[in-house]
């Protein structure tokens, strides 16, 4: 029987055409004033990582406008905010010391695409950054760009993510309690949708 499996670099690039001159061309190796721009108006990215061992993690990272800082054009500063303390994107990067993220801004259909190497400081000169925000972080994520570009709109377009008219109602799921619950076979004691978020504001 035939094969559906596309395995090769051959296979996948005959369903394609050639990635045109600006799609190549557009990857910085450092970030420019408007890569700059870019991250001090973002209140909001998506951090990729892979463990030694292949397991890959995406991660939601969010705070105020310009919560990631650019130390340089070849450096940015993420905070590691507080969480559920799982720790599997820190654990990740002391594996590979690898990460990808993927900006975004609220109403902007483009996105910003930066991969490079990263590590995990307690420097005091990277604390000292982030010494006024209201929880100053543990540690921060020194990322060092290799690759840096700009993400056209389509997918996001087709998505309509910023839509009002495609929001989803909170109420269409359970809270996020019941339905931990019911995939761990536990009944934790109830919470409404409102106390929930109440309790998160108090660890923001």
């Amino acid at each position: 029987m035939p094969s559906h499996t596309i395995s090769s670099q051959a296979q996948l690039r005959s369903l394609y055409a050639s990635a045109g001159e600006r799609a190549l061309a557009k990857e910085l190796t450092f970030l420019d004033p408007h890569c700059h721009r870019f991250i001090a108006l973002s209140p909001f990215l998506v951090l990729g990582s892979s463990a030694a061992h292949g397991q890959q993690d995406a991660t939601p990272r969010g705070g105020e406008p310009g919560f990631v800082k650019v130390l340089d054009a070849h450096t940015l500063l993420l905070p590691d905010a507080s969480g559920n303390n799982r720790l599997d994107s820190l654990s990740n990067i002391i594996e590979t010391g690898r990460v990808g993220l993927l900006f975004m801004l609220p109403g902007v259909d483009e996105t910003l695409r930066i991969n490079g190497r990263a590590s995990l400081s307690v420097a005091p000169e990277h604390l000292q950054v982030f010494a006024s925000d209201r929880k100053p972080p543990k540690l921060v994520v020194v990322v060092t760009v290799e690759q840096a570009y700009l993400h056209c709109a389509k997918a996001l377009m087709r998505s309509r993510l910023w839509s009002a008219q495609t929001q989803v109602a909170r109420s269409v799921l359970p809270t996020m309690g019941k339905m931990i619950g019911d995939q761990m076979g536990v009944e934790f004691p109830p919470e409404t949708q409102a106390q929930m978020v109440a309790r998160y504001q108090q660890d923001l």
